[in-house]
């Protein structure tokens, strides 16, 4: 995906850079602090009077956005999933349905818990959520499905559900990697600690997920 996370990023790595305050031994020259690169470029230790000058790392508008629009495509994601029981016909998708339930309702925990603790608007989990596009006209965030495609994809059974669901939740995961991509790209967004390691950590699920989901998709072993 164009603009996306750059390719072999290493997530253990990154975790260990997360935060800007995350020091490292020097040898006869006490802790020193790492600040992380952006994705894709390295990250750089700073000397001990560029430590003792270094801003706070801030929460950004666009940080606060950002958790508050994924709270609401995650949720979209497990409206879709609890479809499946009822009428998925492969094992594979019923797996990846529980997999995607688990995973994304511990983060919508993580995100409602972020949220709080700075004392920002928790949004209820709407399916469908809407943001304001440029022009100032209530759009759907990246990947999300229309009121009609879950309508399709409720009334679809079988063979027939298995494709729609790899289909749309293809789509949904791409939107998540935008929604990334764009925090990134926003000034001074993406650098608080928790924030940093929840959106490279949904970078790097989602990837793997829409590899599977192609996979299963396509017939590919």
């Amino acid at each position: 995906m164009k603009g996306s996370l750059a390719g072999g990023w290493d997530v253990a790595a990154s975790v260990c850079l997360l935060l800007s305050s995350c020091a490292v031994a020097s040898e006869g020259s006490g802790p020193r602090l790492v600040q992380p690169g952006a994705p894709g470029e390295p990250s750089r230790v700073l000397s001990a009077e560029e430590s003792e000058l270094a801003p706070p790392v801030l929460v950004t508008t666009a940080d606060v956005r950002f958790m508050q629009g994924m709270i609401a495509h995650h949720a979209q994601a497990l409206t879709v999933s609890r479809f499946v029981p009822s009428r998925a016909e492969g094992e594979g998708v019923r797996l990846l349905a529980e997999r995607i339930e688990r995973s994304q309702g511990d983060e919508m925990a993580l995100m409602e818990r972020w949220l709080a603790a700075r004392g920002e608007d928790i949004p209820g989990p709407t399916v469908g959520y809407q943001i304001q596009s440029s022009g100032g006209q209530p759009v759907l965030m990246p990947g999300m499905l229309t009121v009609d495609e879950l309508a399709e994809l409720e009334e679809a059974s079988a063979a027939d559900f298995d494709r729609l669901f790899l289909v749309y939740m293809i789509r949904h995961h791409e939107g998540a990697l935008t929604m990334v991509r764009e925090l990134f790209a926003s000034e001074g967004a993406g650098e608080e600690g928790v924030i940093f390691e929840f959106a490279v950590d949904v970078d790097s699920d989602q990837r793997i997920e829409i590899a599977r989901m192609v996979r299963m998709l396509t017939g590919s072993p």
